[in-house]
This record gives C-alpha cells, sequence and structure tokens, in this order.
C-alpha cells in the first residue's frame, strides 16, 4: 500500500450521477477515493480514457474454472441436476494444488475482464476423503493474493442433500459439516479472512440450522456480516419446496430468519413478483449469474421488473465457464429482449451500457461488503462500486481506441462497450488506485497460464 496520496486523470469518469468529462481523482495512501476535480482540457496529463467503476463479482465457484468443456454430451433429458454430476467428479478430484493453480489463472482473468473483488462462494472444504483442515481454502486465498485480486470469503455452510433432510451423499462430503457448531469452529479457525457466511440453500441448510447459522454469525462475525444464499434457481426446487414444506424458497426463507441489506440473494430466478416485492422491500438484493444460468439452462431472471421497482442486484460469474463482466452486463440486458421480444429493456434516456454498468457495480459493493484490503488480504473495510469520495479507488479504464469502441465518443462508448465489446477495449484496470492490468496483460502470466495447463492435464486424467 502506497504511503502517500496521489491523483489520477481521466479524460471522463462514470459518476453516480453519470458521465462526466476531464476529471482528475485524488486517492488516499489507503487506496480509497479523496476527492474528485474538474480539470480542464490539457492541463494535466492524462492516465487513460473512460473511468468506469471497478466490477465487484459477487458471487464466483473458483474451482469450477476446471469444469468448463466437462459434462457437455448429451444423455437423456440433460439439465442441471446432470450438469451437477460433473462437478461433483471434479469435486472430489482437485487437489489443493491444482486448485491453487485453478484459482490464480480464474482470479487473474477476473481482473482482466474488469471485475476488481471477488465474493468466494467456498464450500470446497475438507480432503478428498472428507478430512478436516483449511488447504483448500488457503489456496483459495494464496491464490487471490498472490494476483492481486481483493476477496471477501463466504465459506458455506451445508448439511443436507434435499428438503426433506436426508444425509449428504458422496459427491457432496467435501462440502458437508455435521453441525452448525462444526462449521463455525471452521469459520473461526480461518480468522479475519472471513467477511461472512453462505448457508448453500435451502436444500443443504434445515431451516432448524438457518435460524441457528445467523445467530452464531451474529455472535462471531457481527450482525451485518453479509449473508448469501442459493434460491429459486432451478424449477425443480420450487416445486421440491412447495412439496416438502408447503412454501416457496423466498417465502420459506423470509419466515426463517429476518431478510435485511446484508442478504444476497443468489440466482432467485423463478420468484414470482410477491417474492421479489417481499425481498425489495426488506432490502435484500439478488445476485446475478446470467451467463452460468444461460450455460446451464436456469431460466431468465424478470430483470426489468425488478430494475424498474428499485431493486438492487449484482452480478457474478459463479461457474466461471467464461469470466467477463461486460459480458455477464450483456448477457443480462439481452436475456430481457428474447423474453420481451423489444429493445433497451434496462435503459433510461442515458443509455443502457452506463445503467446497467452502474447498477450491477452498485449492488455488488453492497453484495460485498468488503472486510479485505487492495491486496487481498485483511485489511480496513472498503465500500465498493462507485466512483465517489470513500470509495476504494478501483476502476475499469476504456479505450475510445478498442476494436469495439473505435470513432465512438464518451457519451456512447460504454453502450457500444455493452453490445460488442470485450477485454480487448479495456485500457487498464485499477484496484485501490494501482494499475494492475495494462492493456490485457499483468504480471507473472505466463508462469500462470504454465500452472493452470499442468493442472487442467491432471484433472482430466482424474474426471
Amino acid at each position: 500500500m502506497s504511503t502517500t496520496s496521489r491523483t489520477l486523470s481521466f479524460r471522463a469518469i462514470l459518476g453516480p450521477g453519470g458521465l462526466e468529462r476531464d476529471r482528475s481523482i485524488e486517492i488516499a495512501p489507503d487506496g480509497t477515493i479523496r476527492a474528485i476535480r474538474a480539470t480542464r482540457a490539457g492541463d494535466v496529463p492524462r492516465d487513460g480514457g473512460l473511468a468506469v467503476p471497478g466490477m465487484p463479482n459477487a458471487h464466483s465457484h473458483i474451482f469450477q474454472c476446471a469444469l468448463a468443456g466437462f459434462g457437455e454430451e448429451a444423455r437423456g433429458d440433460d439439465s442441471f441436476w446432470s450438469w451437477r454430476r460433473a462437478m461433483y467428479r471434479l469435486a472430489n478430484s482437485i487437489t489443493p494444488e491444482q486448485l491453487f493453480a485453478v484459482a490464480r489463472h480464474g482470479y487473474a482473468r477476473m481482473l482482466r475482464a474488469g471485475f476488481t473483488h471477488v465474493v468466494e462462494f467456498h464450500y470446497l472444504h475438507h480432503g478428498p476423503d472428507g478430512a478436516r483442515g483449511p488447504e483448500t481454502t488457503q489456496a483459495v486465498l494464496a491464490a487471490a493474493a498472490e494476483v492481486g485480486l481483493p476477496i471477501s470469503l463466504l465459506p458455506v455452510y451445508y448439511r443436507t442433500s434435499g428438503f426433506d433432510g436426508a444425509a449428504p451423499h458422496a459427491g457432496q462430503r467435501r462440502f458437508a459439516h455435521d453441525s452448525v457448531d462444526e462449521f463455525m469452529a471452521t469459520v473461526e479457525a480461518l480468522g479475519p479472512a472471513v467477511a461472512g457466511v453462505a448457508p448453500h440453500s435451502l436444500r443443504a441448510v434445515p431451516t432448524a440450522d438457518l435460524a441457528e447459522l445467523v445467530a452464531a454469525v451474529d455472535a462471531t462475525l457481527g450482525p451485518e456480516a453479509p449473508l448469501h444464499i442459493h434460491i429459486s434457481e432451478q424449477e425443480l426446487e420450487v416445486e421440491e419446496c412447495l412439496a416438502v414444506r408447503g412454501y416457496t424458497p423466498v417465502d420459506l426463507l423470509a419466515d426463517t430468519v429476518e431478510l435485511g441489506p446484508r442478504w444476497s440473494l443468489v440466482h432467485a430466478t423463478h420468484t414470482t413478483e410477491a417474492e421479489r416485492n417481499r425481498l425489495w422491500s426488506a432490502g435484500a438484493r439478488v445476485v446475478l449469474c446470467p451467463i452460468t444460468e444461460a450455460h446451464l439452462g436456469d431460466g431468465i431472471f424478470p430483470a426489468r421488473e425488478h430494475f424498474l421497482a428499485g431493486g438492487a442486484a449484482a452480478v457474478g460469474s459463479d461457474a466461471n465457464v467464461r469470466i467477463s463482466a461486460i459480458e455477464e452486463a450483456r448477457q443480462l440486458e439481452y436475456g430481457q429482449r428474447l423474453r420481451d421480444r423489444r429493445r433497451a429493456r434496462l435503459a433510461t434516456e442515458a443509455g443502457t451500457g452506463p445503467v446497467v454498468w452502474s447498477w450491477l457495480a452498485e449492488g455488488g459493493g453492497e453484495a460485498a461488503a468488503a472486510r479485505s484490503g487492495p491486496a487481498g488480504g485483511v485489511g480496513p473495510p472498503a465500500r465498493l462500486g462507485r466512483i465517489e469520495p470513500g470509495y476504494r479507488a478501483d476502476f475499469v479504464v476504456l479505450d475510445r481506441e478498442g476494436p469495439h469502441t473505435l470513432g465512438h465518443d464518451w457519451e456512447t462508448l460504454m453502450d457500444a462497450w455493452l453490445v460488442a465489446g470485450d477485454e480487448r477495449d479495456i485500457e487498464a484496470v485499477y484496484v485501490a488506485g494501482e494499475r494492475r492490468v495494462e492493456r490485457g496483460s499483468m504480471a507473472g502470466e505466463a508462469e500462470i497460464r504454465s500452472a493452470f495447463g499442468q493442472a487442467m492435464r491432471e484433472i482430466r486424467r482424474a474426471i
């Protein structure tokens, strides 16, 4: 971390109120924004073109980076549930050493793609035989620290394999804990690396355990520690919850615990309007993972309705088959267009790109409730997702000379990037005011790639 303040200057920034031309940003020694000032064109050298807020990645299973390309053959009525079998094979074979190589490669891809923070929904806790130990968690944390990607670690509580309370099966032995007390001992052993906790889902966490878990988190991490949960991702999940519990998943959750701003509901694809109003009015948010939801055939979340109602949303790369912040935003918008057979579904008079990016970045910052410092280690709390004093100086800088933004002015550049662009249009990525990515390149790339390739060859033989 720098010991002195410094200033970066951009031709334009995407601030909370929209586009602002010719701005200098003063960054405090702790990596947060101290002040933003207008500058006249030509007064100071520029550090880049259009700076937009870094995108927090609000939901990641980093080990699943190794799963892309597996489980894609046709096997009867293929679905999310058959994909899970391939995921279990991977989960039960990957070693901590392989996980480090996979995670480091995945986190480097996130930085290059415009994600400047990751919320890791971490449930690969134990050894392949179920033996308890911190090795896999340490591998994930070390990978994030090495590439310089700040991480909010959410250890996942997982105890049952269905709404009926059945015991975990063999494929889930690396995920499961026997009780809330045992799980919280794992959380406490990890110390300040833990940002919050994630009850995996209502299939995996009995409601009696859920209330006990929230109370334990309050006592250990504090009553504002973030809580994330998978919910209503699959139609079969909703049907089983209704059949066994007599409630939809969101209603069951809301009747069991007090929803509020600390809660992030991941996917929520098959929620009703009444359920969305219930979580929205409580201050909870949804975390959408459009690429993964398309990859798994989950369905399309009614994002337009949620957006127009004032609901909060974040975005996550989830299974990490394709890591791209702008493509998550594009898939979200295009899903609404396909569903409605109309264009510009999340747009306002300011366009689509700036609006969608700002909405997801701000929601991602709230979902992360970051407790980690700028280099991926533990540090003071940070506010994320906006270019505004008091927020961490995380920026994605877009190039007006990029392959998909060439010829655009600053006012239309974000729209061009949303509908057509990719990582090649990114000039630089900053984390806490430090330039981490330069024209798509970052330190240590060759070794990261080589180690990932070796790990993938080993994993391929195992699964």
